[in-house]
């Protein structure tokens, strides 16, 4: 799978089984919770894609794994296994319901349980005793206030340091958030502006603050160091190029490393807001300026160690696809 195909890929999102292909693993994070994926490797080059009706067919082939779409082979390759969500990971998301209604995703939808501390370990345990856990990652909802949310994963993460991986860390900051966090055992955070376009924001995240996720960001690279603080950013929701370049370099500059994730309308979004796929060139332009402006700031996209950067599932990861 080169470049090029992992992008068109990525523009398409989709993937339907057939005949003897197995089950995917469903999400329960973000955008496309509830929803079941598989994990596609080819070459040196990994894949997620979301089962649903799709012009791309997965099937198998002897001992291997074939996507085609029209009759046409578009990529060989092989399923990867995913350990908790994504492979060589325990990445749990603990909340999965969210009092904020961010329009492109469907938590507030589904508003999902909680997993309690004793469930989180022993879900770690499990996936330690295969012998794939390279690290633990923690994501959630906020289901009664960020700052509840910040002490309930900073209790769990503190529990979880015993198995001895490094651990990462995805919620909405707090004013605190970065000096709990780091206390129990975080390396790595992220905090997700969603969007580069503030206007854009005020629409699709209502109750959140546009400049105080970019000011927490800003205080977690001189918490956690370079190279550890992320944010993700969705592509397809009416943003400009011009308006994701600029927010591009302006937050690799201050250290932050953006995660460049195509959106995905969910069936329970349809009707809430316009979603666009980007297509693969777009994919492949904001991906190869992301690499450039990690190059400019001395960052690394092959550094992180837990979350979406060494997963490579959902993105082009510069370093590491490009």
């Amino acid at each position: 799978m080169d470049l090029a195909t992992k992008a068109y890929l990525i523009s398409v999102g989709t993937v339907e089984l057939q005949d003897s292909a197995p089950q995917g693993a469903a999400s329960t994070a973000g955008p496309s919770a509830g929803e079941g994926s598989v994990f596609f490797s080819s070459g040196e080059r990994t894949v997620r894609l979301t089962l649903a009706p799709s012009p791309l067919k997965l099937l198998r082939e002897g001992n291997e794994h074939v996507i085609v779409e029209r009759g046409r082979v578009v990529a060989r390759g092989h399923l990867v296994e995913p350990l908790l969500h994504c492979p060589g990971q325990a990445y749990i998301t603990v909340s999965e319901s969210c009092i904020y209604d961010c329009r492109f995703c469907a938590v507030p939808k589904l508003m999902g349980p909680t997993k309690s501390k004793e469930r989180v370990i022993e879900m770690v345990r499990r996936a330690a005793m295969t012998g794939r856990l390279k690290a633990i990652s923690l994501t959630s909802g906020v289901e009664i206030s960020p700052e509840h949310e910040v002490e309930r994963i900073a209790d769990i993460a503190q529990a979880l340091r015993t198995f001895g991986v490094p651990i990462g860390i995805s919620v909405c900051p707090t004013e605190r958030s970065n000096e709990i966090l780091r206390s129990a055992g975080a390396i790595e955070v992220k905090y997700n502006l969603e969007t580069l376009d503030p206007d854009i924001f005020q629409t699709v995240c209502p109750g959140l603050s546009f400049e105080g996720i970019k000011i927490s960001l800003a205080d977690a690279v001189g918490v956690f160091g370079r190279n550890s603080v992320f944010t993700n950013v969705i592509v397809g929701l009416g943003e400009s190029d011009r308006v994701l370049l600029q927010g591009i370099d302006e937050l690799t500059e201050m250290g932050v490393m953006p995660v460049l994730r195509a959106v995905y309308p969910h069936p329970l979004r349809l009707a809430d807001l316009e979603m666009r796929r980007p297509s693969p060139g777009r994919i492949l332009r904001l991906a190869e300026h992301l690499r450039r402006a990690l190059d400019r700031n001395c960052l690394r996209g092959d550094a992180p160690q837990t979350m979406c950067y060494p997963c490579t599932g959902c993105d082009l990861i510069p370093h590491r696809d490009l």
